[in-house]
């Protein structure tokens, strides 16, 4: 029943995701806003949607199984991680392709959502393996929760609001 509950909010997440994607491009993604001559410096899509896809593999070993197919590269790891930049990219230099990227989110968040899905609910009562987050998230399930609801829409709030600076409107 736990695992179902952070699945769902993480699909409801996962599909606003899908669904912001809509209009963007491969010259955009990993591009900051402009509104007029102002360069909003703010994560793009292409950091978004890439620092996202740390934390799926995260959620899959810490219920014990094999993250190995959806682990992110050392690459993904500088790119995207925690204390990454975001970095504008106008010559698409910087940061991997739309479609990998894209593709790659997609993959280890249905791959985390089907690890919660199958785990028994006494798996989500341990204590957070995390030291750091564990004076905020006292329980793995607490902090799977975090990462599969306010941690990711925290960064898709952030997509929807690149869009608008960009002129897309909602999705």
């Amino acid at each position: 029943m736990i695992g179902q509950m952070i699945a769902e909010s993480g699909r409801l997440c996962v599909g606003y995701a899908r669904r912001l994607l809509d209009g963007v491009t491969e010259d955009n993604f990993a591009r900051f806003a402009r509104v007029g001559d102002t360069v909003i410096q703010s994560n793009h899509p292409a950091f978004i949607l890439g620092h996202l896809n740390q934390y799926p593999q995260q959620i899959i070993t810490q219920l014990g199984g094999d993250a190995s197919a959806i682990r992110p590269s050392e690459k993904y790891e500088a790119l995207f991680s925690k204390t990454a930049t975001c970095l504008d990219d106008p010559d698409g230099t910087l940061y991997p392709s739309m479609n990998e990227v894209v593709e790659k989110f997609f993959a280890s968040h249905e791959a985390a959502i089907e690890t919660l899905l199958g785990t028994e609910d006494a798996a989500f009562q341990v204590e957070t393996p995390v030291p750091h987050m564990r004076e905020k998230f006292s329980t793995l399930g607490s902090l799977h929760a975090f990462y599969f609801s306010g941690h990711m829409m925290l960064h898709v709030g952030q997509f929807s609001a690149w869009r608008r600076a960009m002129g897309m409107g909602p999705a």
